[in-house]
């Protein structure tokens, strides 16, 4: 256990002081850490502590040694020396203080203002909102600006308030004489910083409430009386959340359009330099309101808040929040961001954020690499192509005569390319009821003239031009009733109606997959599906997400990946970190913070008539080992106490398994199997889309997983002593993210191992591509395919059974039901905290009494 002081809020665990230790040295040493620490360990605090322990430390080393490094470059006496590095020392804390009071001020007067916050009341002048230039009904609105295929559409030259260009300004700045700003003195530094990140806002929501119970001693201290207040010895942590334009516009007649992809295009188009004052939006940060924009970085820093908390003091700020907290976080210690806004590279490039020599730790790590795959793929359906295409061609109709030059090439080049998509869609049989497989790129892009095109240049133009979103604005106006004849009002040009569309338009959806045809061939792959009578479905899918992770992993100081089940970690090291050496990767899995004796992991290898069970894809049909799974299930649902939760394969395999049971009697003259279940324990079932969520819940087409545990949760602790069960999907909702903890979760069955179809097409692409890239380097292209295939599936096992035992004092059976979890291949897959524990394989008369044995005096 190290003697470092973290400044935990409480005693911590050994195993948290040893994670602690281990971001500190990983962050000190500039490694990329892989670490695994089971929910219910205090996995984030232990990150906040150790992470915020390091950063105070390597603030203040790096002030005192910035002061040394200038006085030993000096030619003068040791006292002149010392007197410089004095008032280089007040000068920098000053600036730090100026910081601080302005904090400490807000914090002050956020008590007074909180009533009036709560009514409403603005803070300032209410601002006039601006107009939604959708409004104007002129057409001419729709037409294209001038393109330069070099250079693009240019903006005009931009002014600040001291009626200068920024060109000139440079220049003065070159020549010795800069211009003197009056917010000079509210420049601070781009300090060293964590970047937090997570998959969804109201995990960091969480991650922020944990951020609130961190105190601890700041990283540069002033000279202070010795009998200065306690909280004078501490430092709040300045924190701020990242979020997209959807979560945190303002402006009424931009977020009303719902969609993101809609909300950024309309956002941008305020910002355009041709639209009138009258149109622009009033809460962008300019010269004129740079007083609201320190006033929102003071509000932000001076408490904890999440996502909505910015939002809210944005609008009572008046000044837009998305904008506003880009500055904000250079005077930050830790910034929150969900997945997309950190791993994708456009959207760090639109928020201005740089890594370079910052720390980034990556929460519930476990899915990033699909998260980076996901992010990067892309898919459009024949119909949506068709759809692009028809818009395309009515505007090129209606405004051939107004597009000029390049507008028209490209505009024609677009439809060119468009073409040969749906010819090459057309090709495939649509008499098949289930065809796929890999998309040739050169026949794709086969069609007359295609050839000749810039793929480059013409994305580039699309971007430029905002073609899709003026296109896409025509058609909206066009298929407004009142269009053809429509009556407007004369003084403004408006029609009386307007259709706001809440959906990303279909030629934007389209553009985003042309961006794919760029992407290097070796690193992803093109695939046709088509299932039953759906549209053909053409889909871009990336194979290797290492490039697209490298470039964060390059910038930045450190990276941590935590998660609560790493495991299996080798597929960090051998697909998205290969390029690193081995002494650069730290791996750390933790232990559990619960003895030994609240944990029982059984492998359920027999039935009870004495076969083994076979959940392979060839033989988990038959009736016999539906018979057999269910008895397993009636077994252990008399000996497990209260809730009781059996994760499938898959939602096919469960109704599979549901309607045998229906129809399956344990014995001549008894109750069905399912009957038998109802008797045993009330039975659940996971939502599935457009199915029924429980045989004791009617049936919802809303998000109803907070439904079904609802009902299940009140069926536990209903008092009768039976319990409930819940059937689930591995991979489901509630397979992550969601706490079986004490009663909810006394045991946990994973029936099988859901193992990915190695027959679909994407599947075959990806095995062959790791076997080729692992074969390049002199390694068994076999074996790593195999490994990888496994990983995949146990790593969606082991989510499942980290759903039981969140606490310390909590405890919980895992049981997992088929004869391959008998092997140690298999079982060395399993988390740290679960392989340590693993009972020998066994059979279900046996397992009954074993369970007997384990919950035997834990019942109070």
């Amino acid at each position: 256990m190290s003697a470092r002081d973290f400044h935990h809020p409480y005693e911590p665990y050994d195993i948290q002081a040893r994670f602690m230790e281990a971001v500190y040295q990983c962050l000190e040493h500039g490694h990329v850490g892989i670490f695994e620490s089971p929910t219910g360990t205090g996995k984030s605090l232990s990150l906040i502590c150790g992470a915020l322990t390091w950063l105070r430390d390597h603030k203040r080393q790096a002030f005192e040694d910035g002061f040394t490094a200038d006085a030993a470059d000096a030619d003068e006496p040791a006292w002149v020396l010392e007197h410089a590095r004095k008032l280089k020392k007040q000068a920098a804390l000053g600036r730090r203080k100026v910081l601080e009071d302005r904090i400490a001020a807000v914090k002050a007067t956020e008590k007074r203002m909180k009533e009036r916050y709560q009514h409403g009341e603005p803070h300032r002048k209410r601002q006039k909102v601006s107009r939604d230039p959708a409004e104007d009904a002129d057409e001419a609105r729709f037409v294209l600006d001038d393109y330069d295929s070099d250079g693009g559409t240019q903006p005009a030259q931009s002014f600040d308030d001291s009626g200068l260009s920024a060109d000139t300004q440079r220049l003065m700045e070159k020549l010795g004489h800069p211009l003197k700003r009056a917010d000079d003195e509210e420049d601070f530094p781009d300090e060293t910083k964590i970047f937090f990140c997570s998959r969804t806002h109201s995990q960091l929501t969480q991650f922020a409430s944990e951020l609130r119970r961190v105190r601890m001693p700041p990283a540069i201290v002033p000279d202070v009386p010795a009998d200065s207040p306690e909280d004078s010895l501490t430092e709040d942590v300045k924190h701020l959340t990242l979020g997209s334009r959807k979560n945190l516009c303002i402006n009424p007649t931009v977020n009303r359009l719902g969609n993101a992809t809609a909300i950024n295009e309309r956002c941008l188009e305020l910002q355009q330099p041709g639209t009138s004052a009258d149109c622009k939006c009033s809460f962008m940060p300019n010269s004129e309101n740079k007083a609201l924009v320190n006033d929102f970085r003071d509000y932000a820093l001076a408490k904890i808040r999440d996502i909505e908390d910015l939002g809210s003091l944005g609008k009572q700020l008046a000044i837009c929040p998305y904008y506003a907290s880009r500055p904000a976080t250079k005077s930050c210690e830790f910034v929150t961001l969900p997945y997309p806004l950190l791993l994708q590279k456009s959207a760090r490039e639109a928020l201005d954020l740089s890594l370079k020599g910052h720390v980034v730790i990556i929460d519930e790590a476990h899915n990033l690499m699909d998260a980076i795959t996901g992010i990067y793929s892309v898919s459009v359906t024949l119909d949506q192509v068709q759809q692009a295409r028809m818009q395309l061609t009515v505007y090129l109709q209606k405004f051939r005569n107004k597009l000029k030059g390049k507008n028209r090439v490209y505009v024609a080049q677009t439809i060119r390319i468009i073409d040969s998509i749906i010819s090459y869609l057309k090709s495939k049989d649509p008499q098949s009821k289930s065809i796929e497989g890999v998309a040739d790129l050169g026949a794709l892009l086969s069609g007359k003239g295609v050839d000749q095109i810039n793929i480059y240049k013409l994305n580039t133009y699309l971007q430029g031009s905002r073609l899709a979103r003026k296109v896409d604005g025509y058609t909206a106006y066009s298929e407004q009733p009142e269009y053809d004849g429509a009556k407007t009002d004369p003084k403004t040009k408006t029609a009386s109606k307007h259709v706001v569309r809440q959906t990303v338009p279909v030629l934007t959806h389209v553009q985003s997959f042309l961006l794919s045809l760029m992407n290097p061939s070796k690193e992803g792959r093109f695939f046709y599906s088509k299932e039953e009578a759906s549209s053909i479905t053409l889909k871009y899918m990336l194979l290797d997400p290492t490039f697209h992770f490298k470039d964060i992993v390059e910038d930045a100081r450190a990276v941590v990946l935590a998660g609560g089940t790493m495991s299996p970690m080798s597929d960090y090291g051998n697909h998205l970190l290969s390029y690193l050496d081995s002494s650069k990767i730290m791996t750390m899995s933790c232990g559990h913070v619960i003895p030994p004796s609240n944990l029982l992991a059984v492998p359920l290898v027999r039935a009870h008539s004495g076969h083994d069970f076979d959940f392979t894809f060839e033989k988990r049909n038959s009736e016999q080992m539906m018979i057999d799974l269910g008895h397993a299930i009636l077994s252990i649902s008399q000996h497990v106490p209260d809730g009781l939760v059996i994760f499938f394969p898959s939602y096919s395999y469960l109704d599979t398994c549901i309607a045998a049971w229906k129809r399956l009697r344990p014995s001549s003259g008894t109750p069905s199997y399912w009957d038998t279940f109802q008797s045993a324990k009330p039975v659940f079932l996971e939502q599935r889309s457009q199915s029924k969520a429980s045989e004791n819940i009617p049936a919802s087409k809303e998000a109803a997983v907070d439904s079904v545990l609802s009902a299940y949760s009140s069926a536990v602790s209903s008092g009768d002593g039976r319990g409930a069960l819940l059937l689930a999907v591995i991979g489901g909702t509630l397979s992550e993210g969601i706490n079986f903890s004490d009663s909810l979760g006394r045991g946990v069955v994973v029936v099988g191992l859901p193992f990915p179809n190695p027959h679909s097409a994407e599947w075959k692409a990806k095995m062959q591509y790791i076997s080729s890239k692992a074969s390049s380097v002199g390694q068994d292209g076999k074996a790593a395919a195999r490994e990888y295939y496994e990983n995949s599936c146990m790593r969606a096992v082991n989510q499942c059974v980290g759903r039981a035992i969140r606490h310390r004092a909590d405890y919980a059976a895992i049981i997992m039901l088929d004869g391959r979890y008998g092997g140690q291949r298999i079982q060395a897959k399993l988390p740290g905290w679960i392989r340590g524990s693993v009972a020998n394989s066994t059979g279900v008369p046996e397992l009954g009494r074993s369970l007997d044995d384990f919950f035997a005096g834990k019942r109070v």
